[in-house]
């Protein structure tokens, strides 16, 4: 009750000086409490955000990056980069407020693109990396890779292009704070995925102690990695309630949101294939080129430099690697986590790379897959990049997929296409993708006998955001406990009763589901002491089903909830840090049949089979949706979605639903879904390995393979991403030309 609003004004320019900032005519506009600019920011001690460590430039020094304010003090390196914040009675109020002010701008030469940004003599984004070379990484070893290519029968070249995507999620970003004067304290109402996180990224701009903020998030409409990422808007909130005194709420705009919410992929690949005289590759070598945006904020950098190499090699036995990878600023959106970060990056060009070689050796691209697939006696095999993967029968799975894929029957399908006029193509790819980003969790599970209705409640950091992870949570703790499910409570979004890292990069039941099944068998275990105590036998001799310990061979026993009850504070409680062995490896293999329309260029996707390996299923239908709806954003990046910046103005071209577009359920076919649990994950006690970006990571490079291999007979080799139908009919009229 009585919040006031906050509206932000935001730079039209992607790059200019603020000479300064005319407010008076905001402050005395109608309705309008305060207005803050990046120098009231700075006076009171509030920090930029902090930039990604670890990195170096090229020369051996720390990669840099332009201090990013919460509001832009002296320079303006995006379009939508926030310059003052208005705080009013009402949000009405505070646009109209936001309509007078004044900002003097010295306007200066921006850069959007990769090439561009690397140009000689290009506008340098910061002073600091005067060739806008952010940090420059380096896998492998270069000239073992040089003496395996003078071998090569077959060399293999693709140049591809990731281009920048928006995390589209169904509600766009809002929160609200409010302020604690007699404890010092702000609470921050916040759409986020990770509220453990978020507290000590505020508390750390503000120049808190954690213990000072508190987050609590409520239903989550959709993350997709953009809400793990603090934002100006949450700091400027927090501020705002703390010096007025009174709740302050804000909520973007659709264009807000596409200009200043963080942006994904946006990465460019060369890469080269050496295959000997029998088709198996003997060396891979990889030049990589991220965009970071105007500011190396959040993942944005590891994306580039960290997590693309992670799976670059996927699940072939690849001997030799040489890679470099360069992160580069532009005067651009920051660039950061979007759903799969850096895997459907590195998998794309590994699977286009692959169907190349097929399409050039003329061979079926299954059976170049298969002959070099890593097999599970390499396992646990140490890829050329130095990861080890733990589990995994690749061979079985591609098998499997391409049986229920029908992919020997699908000559009679294309000429029943032909027939109608209509182009089809086909693909296969084979992958795996990496979980875990950090590889422990804590829960605090709790048997609670103090109310009327006996409780298992467990207190968790990781965030449900429309993923179902709740429903999965009480499986676990429903089976292993052995008690009713509508008996369980699952607590989270707030950083007062759980910490810990929240939910991103699948982490969610691979890592916290493992927290669970460690919590609940931890919890009978200290029940069956103390029940060995109430019970006056050993606890050995006691027997645990149905939530009920027993004597064996008796009818004595006593439920593990009155075994609460009995306790000082009538709850048990359990206190859990699982730790896992490491990142984990889902994998599987797509495949995928699309129609062209070659008079409109117009692509239908018409059979979409995937076979998956997730490790244990809990939830079979949950983990079907996250594939399903992880191949539906993968659709978008192949076939329809594109963050476009005008080369010339450094305007953002793409603000709406008008310019941006998203797969509909008509631009999708009914999936054939299947998952194979022979092969459980071997380093946590659950046995999942992850899902939610497993959809995404694989089905671009299928998608696109198919689409090419529908278009190949016709001349075009390569398209770009998204192949609109007007890309698409442009190239065959191209090939055409030739």
């Amino acid at each position: 009750p009585g919040a006031l609003h906050l509206v932000l004004l935001r730079s039209p320019h992607p790059h200019a000086r603020v000479r300064s900032i005319d407010v008076a005519p905001l402050k005395s506009a109608d309705g309008v409490v305060a207005v803050y600019t990046g120098a009231d920011l700075a006076a009171a001690g509030v920090a930029p955000f902090p930039t990604s460590p670890g990195f170096k430039r090229a020369d051996g020094t720390p990669m840099a990056s332009a201090p990013y304010p919460a509001l832009a003090t002296d320079t303006v390196r995006y379009v939508g980069q926030p310059v003052a914040a208005i705080v009013a009675r009402s949000r009405a109020q505070a646009e109209a407020a936001a309509a007078l002010a004044w900002v003097d701008y010295e306007p200066q030469p921006a850069v959007v693109t990769l090439d561009d940004a690397l140009a000689s003599g290009a506008p340098a984004v910061f002073d600091g990396a005067p060739d806008n070379l952010a940090a420059v990484a380096r896998y492998g070893d270069a000239a073992a890779c040089d003496a395996a290519f003078a071998q090569a029968a077959h060399v293999a070249r693709v140049r591809v292009s990731n281009q920048r995507l928006a995390p589209v999620t169904l509600e766009p970003r809002a929160g609200a704070a409010t302020f604690d004067a007699a404890r010092g304290r702000i609470t921050l109402h916040a759409s986020s995925q990770n509220p453990a996180g978020f507290q000590k990224s505020l508390a750390g701009v503000l120049k808190l102690k954690p213990a000072d903020v508190r987050v609590v998030v409520g239903d989550v409409g959709g993350g997709f990695g953009m809400k793990t990422l603090l934002q100006p808007e949450d700091v400027l909130a927090a501020f705002a309630a703390k010096m007025l005194g009174a709740p302050v709420r804000w909520r973007v705009s659709r264009l807000e949101d596409f200009q200043a919410g963080s942006h994904g992929r946006d990465q460019l690949g060369d890469a080269e294939l050496a295959l000997n005289a029998d088709h198996r590759v003997l060396a891979l070598r990889v030049r990589l080129t991220g965009n970071l945006g105007a500011y190396a904020h959040g993942a944005g950098a590891a994306i580039h430099l960290a997590l693309t190499e992670k799976v670059i090699t996927s699940v072939y036995h690849v001997p030799v690697i040489d890679l470099v990878a360069r992160a580069v600023f532009t005067h651009t959106n920051v660039v950061s986590a979007y759903r799969g970060a850096g895997r459907p990056e590195a998998i794309y060009l590994i699977e286009r790379l692959m169907d190349q070689a097929a399409a050039e050796l003329k061979l079926d691209p299954a059976e170049l897959r298969r002959r070099n697939l890593i097999t599970p006696t390499q396992l646990p095999y140490k890829t050329a990049i130095g990861e080890t993967y733990d589990s995994g029968d690749f061979p079985a799975i591609l098998a499997r997929a391409l049986d229920a894929a029908d992919w020997q029957g699908f000559d009679a399908r294309r000429r029943e296409s032909q027939a109608r006029g209509r182009l089809r193509g086909r693909a296969v790819s084979t992958f795996l993708e990496w979980t875990g980003v950090v590889h422990q969790e804590q829960v605090r599970l709790q048997v609670d006998a103090s109310g009327e209705s006996p409780t298992i409640r467990v207190f968790t950091a990781m965030q449900a955001m429309g993923q179902g992870i709740e429903t999965s949570y009480v499986q676990i703790l429903a089976d292993t406990l052995q008690v009713d499910p509508a008996r369980i409570e699952v607590v989270q979004g707030d950083s007062d009763t759980a910490q810990g890292i929240g939910s991103m990069g699948s982490r969610s039941l691979y890592i916290g589901g493992s927290a669970m099944f460690t919590a609940s068998n931890e919890a009978i275990e200290q029940g069956r002491q103390l029940a060995a105590g109430a019970l006056e036998a050993p606890a050995a001799d006691l027997a645990y089903a149905d939530g009920r310990f027993t004597v064996e061979g008796t009818d004595l026993g006593i439920t593990l909830f009155d075994l609460a009850a009995k306790q000082p504070e009538r709850r048990i409680t359990i206190d859990t840090l699982q730790k896992v062995g490491g990142p984990s490896w889902p994998n599987g293999c797509h495949v995928c049949e699309v129609e062209v329309d070659p008079d409109t260029g117009a692509t239908q996707i018409v059979r979409y089979t995937t076979v998956d390996d997730v490790g244990r299923v809990i939830n079979p239908l949950i983990v079907a949706g996250q594939i399903h709806g992880g191949i539906a954003q993968a659709v978008g990046q192949a076939l329809m979605e594109a963050v476009h910046y005008d080369r010339d103005s450094g305007q953002l071209v793409t603000g709406s639903f008008m310019d941006y577009a998203l797969p509909r359920a008509d631009d999708l076919p009914q999936f054939t879904t299947i998952t194979d649990e022979s092969q459980p994950c071997r380093i946590n006690p659950l046995g999942a390995k992850g899902v939610g970006e497993l959809g995404t990571v694989g089905a671009t490079p299928t998608v696109i393979n198919a689409l090419l291999d529908a278009l190949r007979p016709l001349g075009v080799t390569d398209i770009d991403m998204p192949a609109t139908a007007e890309r698409v009919w442009r190239a065959l009229r191209a090939a055409n030309a030739r």
